[in-house]
Formats: structure tokens, C-alpha cells, sequence
């Protein structure tokens, strides 16, 4: 089973052109780089965890955060062991891990980003907008609390500096989760999740090998994601770029277009 990172952009097997577009659009922009200034904007209130936020710079870190996302699915269709499974364990597999390889993704590349306070609509647009509002309220609003939990994350892969290759296989144990549930091919999954960790392991001990807690602490630190719901990822770097349309859908388009 190779686990070889394919991070960088790679032409083969690419989406179809409206979907990529849809995700990775740049509107004529000039190219942003990717370390965006993170600074959660001050606030009196002692509520501070529970007030909505959005993305301060919505165009360049969607644009960003949808670049991060399409090489996520490119490394799940680039690994051999993924495609021999049964298609309903690819689409399980792919709801219960794009979102927390794509906290990856952000922490391999280095990606932070700026939040404010979300702006109150006008009691005008409150009326006119009434409907929608109450088709989005079942939506979860990104909270200061959410993000704080995303940088938290994030702060903890940096801490740990990890190589590519270390991404790559942990990548690959979060991908086999034999813990799903409904899965037809359970062990075959638990086999290869095992796979992986042992290549983890196999790479962790000679680069750091007066680091012996390592390889235990990188898994610790990959327990947190399953902090960060994927409802929260939408709203917050995708919603502005689809619009109404379902995130998921457009994942699986991706993952079977060849």
C-alpha cells in the first residue's frame, strides 16, 4: 500500500471543470499566499465564545481553504487501497474523514486566517429574508468557540513540525477508520488503518529518535480533530463559495470523477 503524499497540485485526475471552479475559483485575483494573519477581534461581552463569527477575508481564504480541500480528495483517489473498496465504503469513508484531513491540509500548508464579528442584517433584510433565515437556522452559525477550537488544533500539529511523509501516513489512519459504522469491509479497513500506523511508526522513530513519546503524541494530537464538526467547516470556509449547494455532494462528484 503506498501512501506517497501527493500535497502538490498534480493535473491527472483532475474535477470536472465546473466543480473545480466552484471550489478553487480565483476570480482574476492575484495569487494570495497562504499564511493569512489570524486575529480574533477583541470584544467586551463575556459571552465572547458563543458570538457568531465569519471570515474576515472571505475571497482569499475560501479561495485558500478550496485549494486545501481539492488536493484532500486528490490523495484520497491517489491511494490504490481506497479505490478497492466497496463504493458505499468509499462514501462512508469519505463523510466521516474529509473533514478532519482537511484540518490537515490547512495545518501541512501552514494556512491561518483573520475572523470578525458577524454583521447584524437590517430589521429591512430581516423581513424580506425571513424564509431563508428560517431554512438556515437548523445551519451551525461558526462561533468564536468553534474557531478557537480549529486554531487550537492547528496550533498543535505546528508544534509538532511534522514531515511530509508523517502527514502522509496519518493521513492514511484517519482515511481507515474501521470504527465507522456500516462498513462492509471492516476488517479489510482495520488492516489497512494498522498498515498505515506501523508506516507511521517506521517513520517517526528515525527522524526523532530521542523523541520516544512521538509517534503516541502525533496520534493524541489527531484525537483532537473529531473535535471540529464538519457542519462547522462548511459554514465557515465553504458557505460564501456555494452558496445553497451540499458540500458533501459536491465531494463525492469529485472523488468519482475521473
Amino acid at each position: 500500500m503506498d501512501y506517497e503524499c501527493h500535497c502538490v497540485d498534480n493535473n491527472n485526475g483532475q474535477p470536472s471543470a465546473i466543480l473545480y471552479h466552484i471550489l478553487s475559483r480565483t476570480d482574476n485575483d492575484e495569487p494570495t499566499h497562504n499564511n493569512l494573519n489570524c486575529n480574533l477581534v477583541a470584544h467586551k461581552c463575556h459571552c465572547d465564545t458563543r458570538r457568531t463569527v465569519c471570515l474576515k477575508t472571505p475571497k482569499e481564504t475560501c479561495q485558500v481553504a478550496s485549494g486545501v480541500l481539492v488536493k484532500t480528495i486528490h490523495f484520497m483517489k491517489s491511494l490504490p487501497a481506497f479505490q478497492q473498496l466497496p463504493l458505499k465504503d468509499q462514501l462512508t469513508l469519505l463523510q466521516n474523514c474529509w473533514a478532519p484531513l482537511f484540518i490537515l491540509g490547512l495545518a501541512q500548508e501552514r494556512v491561518s486566517f483573520d475572523v470578525t464579528d458577524t454583521p447584524a442584517p437590517s430589521m429591512l433584510k430581516r423581513i424580506l429574508l425571513n424564509h431563508r433565515e428560517s431554512h438556515d437556522s437548523d445551519r451551525e452559525q461558526p462561533t468564536l468557540a468553534g474557531v478557537e477550537k480549529i486554531m487550537s488544533c492547528l496550533k498543535k500539529f505546528w508544534s509538532l513540525d511534522l514531515s511530509p511523509k508523517e502527514y502522509a501516513y496519518l493521513k492514511g489512519t484517519i482515511i481507515f477508520n474501521p470504527d465507522v459504522s456500516d462498513l462492509k469491509a471492516s476488517l479489510f479497513i482495520e488492516g489497512l488503518q494498522q498498515e498505515a500506523q506501523h508506516a507511521l511508526r517506521e517513520v517517526v522513530f528515525p527522524l526523532h529518535p530521542e523523541d520516544r513519546g512521538r509517534f503516541a503524541r502525533i496520534l493524541l494530537t489527531a484525537s483532537s480533530l473529531k473535535t471540529i464538526t464538519p457542519s462547522l467547516i462548511t459554514e465557515l470556509f465553504f458557505r460564501p463559495v456555494i452558496g445553497q449547494a451540499h458540500l458533501l455532494d459536491l465531494l463525492v462528484e469529485m472523488l468519482f470523477t475521473r
